[in-house]
């Protein structure tokens, strides 16, 4: 029989500790354990949720990585054509782990009306590509359907589109300019078939996703020339070591570049979440371990006569160590169970609910993400625990100093 946990119960449960001395000692200890919890719960659901959420709108509208023409000098607009006959299009089958590849390419203009104008990117896109992403973020009229006939239904951001004043259906001139200054502007008559809202202003404020074979119509480019390829992977976490083996594999006059690198300060950016996560995570650690602290030596303190009993009776100081941390633990489940319930419910309501809004602005989001992972809350609780119970085992040495013939004395 363990005795030890026995009488542990035994404490824990007794009528007369509830009006005790340490009762609101107790009682502050599992409110800092639950809201120590709560507030680490929340601080990596939400540092997750916003890295993955901000990767994944980089990724919607560039890909993992985008392999160009080196004459391109990472210019945003496709100057120099790729042809679409390379070993990797359309399926990468000499690495692993790439999902899809696609085509693209991409043109500046100005969106011109009787009374306003906007410049933009229009980034042509073909029958490969995949609309998922936008389909998210889709806010009005449809995703545009591009097929082996030139269209000009083209999608727009909302922020572009209250800004010149568009609804579906509209039509409206696009100015492209010629490299050659000495000759006239193209012009080119869009519809809008689609407004969507990704919440990223970088992007929204610039792209307009059109038919590719405008972009090639306008830069008097074969069918098989594009401006370049976008890659998507698997695993975004192996993004670096993907981008070293896609540029080993494709020609030399070729660049392959991966998102982490072409958007760096971003990047680096959303990385000091985890950095700030830490933080949290330890201050509140070390509040819960101080709280749990000062408890156990309150409850030692309190049973000092029954230490001295104890030790009377033969039980070594161990054993007596053992009961009061048995105890201790107690208040640490009972700590962990009601900052469990509370963080998980919150992360549930936010994430169904999206409770808490952000300014899209500065966080890129118009809501604040959550990913909630139960491997994570696992290691959060045991990790929790864990560190509690041997914080405690220090203080419970207190025990061994305890004299039985002075602590039976002790009134």
């Amino acid at each position: 029989m363990n005795y030890e946990l026995f009488i542990a119960k035994r404490l824990t449960a007794a009528k007369q500790d509830k009006s005790s001395i340490s009762s609101p000692i107790i009682k502050i200890a599992i409110v800092a354990i639950a809201l120590g919890i709560i507030i680490m719960m929340i601080a990596i659901a939400t540092s997750i949720g916003l890295q993955e959420k901000i990767r994944e709108k980089i990724t919607g509208f560039n890909g993992h990585i985008q392999i160009t023409n080196f004459d391109n000098n990472n210019s945003e607009i496709s100057l120099v054509p790729i042809s679409t006959k390379q070993d990797f299009y359309p399926n990468f089958n000499n690495v692993e782990g790439v999902k899809k590849v696609q085509v693209y390419a991409t043109k500046a203009g100005i969106i011109r009306t009787e009374n306003d104008f906007e410049g933009i990117i229009a980034k042509g896109v073909g029958e490969d590509y995949d609309w998922s992403f936008f389909e998210e973020y889709l806010v009005a009229g449809e995703i545009p359907t591009y097929t082996t006939k030139r269209s000009n239904q083209i999608l727009l951001s909302q922020f572009v589109s209250d800004r010149m004043q568009f609804k579906i259906g509209d039509e409206f001139n696009t100015i492209f300019l010629k490299e050659d200054t000495n000759r006239p502007p193209s012009i080119r008559v869009f519809k809008l078939a689609g407004i969507y809202n990704s919440g990223f202003q970088d992007f929204d404020e610039n792209i307009m996703i059109i038919d590719i074979k405008q972009v090639q119509k306008l830069n008097n480019w074969e069918e098989n020339q594009v401006g370049g390829f976008e890659v998507f992977l698997d695993d975004f976490n192996k993004i670096e070591v993907k981008g070293n083996e896609i540029y080993t594999e494709i020609p030399p006059e070729l660049n392959a570049q991966t998102i982490s690198n072409k958007f760096s300060g971003l990047f680096e950016w959303i990385k000091l979440f985890d950095t700030n996560t830490l933080i949290i995570i330890v201050i509140m650690l070390i509040v819960s371990a101080i709280n749990m602290i000062t408890a156990l030596l309150v409850l030692i303190l309190e049973r000092t006569q029954m230490i001295g009993v104890l030790k009377a009776l033969g039980s070594d100081n161990w054993s007596i160590r053992k009961l009061f941390l048995y105890n201790a633990s107690y208040i640490i489940f009972r700590g962990l169970f009601w900052g469990n319930l509370i963080g998980i419910s919150i992360l549930l309501l936010q994430y169904y609910f999206g409770v808490i809004t952000l300014n899209p602005e500065t966080y890129y989001v118009k809501e604040a993400p959550v990913s909630i992972n139960v491997w994570h809350i696992l290691l959060l609780n045991f990790g929790t625990l864990l560190l509690c119970v041997l914080m405690l085992i220090i203080p419970s040495w207190i025990i061994t100093k305890i004299s039985p013939v002075k602590a039976i004395k002790f009134e």
